[in-house]
C-alpha cells in the first residue's frame, strides 16, 4: 500500500474495490466515527434562499412603517423565522439527532428569554435616564 492510496481515515481506497469511490460508503473524517450526508434537492435550497431574501426585504420595508411598541416583536419574529430556516435547512437540523435539536431549541429559548427580560427591564430605567439634563444637553 502506497501513501497515495491512504486517505485521511487511515484505510486504503483499494480496500473498497475502487480507487475513485469518493465517500459514498459512509466513512467520516475520523476513524471509527460514521459520517452521514443528507443530500437535499437543489430546488429546496434555492426556495429557502428566496424566502430568506424575501424576509430580508420585508424587514427593510417594515423599517419605514410606524408600528409603535410592536415593532420589536415584528422584527424579532421575522429574525426568528429566518434563523429557524437557516438551522433547519442549511445546518441540516432536520436530519440531526433529536438531542442536538433539543439542545439548540433550548439554547434559542434561553437567548429569547434573556433578551426579552433585558428589554422589559430597560424600560424601567428610561424615565431616570431621560430626567438627567446632561443626557439630552451635554455640558459645554
Amino acid at each position: 500500500m502506497t501513501s497515495a492510496t491512504i486517505t485521511h481515515t487511515g484505510h486504503s481506497h483499494a480496500d473498497h474495490g475502487s480507487a475513485d469511490h469518493g465517500h459514498a460508503h459512509g466513512h467520516g473524517h475520523y476513524p471509527g466515527v460514521p459520517s452521514y450526508s443528507h443530500v437535499m434537492p437543489l430546488w429546496i435550497l434555492f426556495a429557502v434562499f428566496a424566502c430568506l431574501i424575501a424576509l430580508t426585504v420585508l424587514t427593510v420595508a417594515l423599517s419605514d412603517v410606524a408600528l409603535g411598541s410592536g415593532e420589536i416583536f415584528v422584527s424579532m419574529g421575522i429574525a426568528t423565522i429566518k434563523a429557524v430556516m437557516v438551522a433547519v435547512y442549511f445546518m441540516h437540523m432536520r436530519h440531526d439527532k433529536p438531542l442536538n435539536v433539543l439542545i439548540a431549541t433550548f439554547s434559542l429559548v434561553f437567548v429569547v428569554l434573556f433578551i426579552g427580560t433585558l428589554l422589559f427591564d430597560a424600560s424601567e430605567y428610561h424615565p431616570n435616564v431621560a430626567a438627567r439634563s446632561y443626557v439630552t444637553n451635554p455640558p459645554n
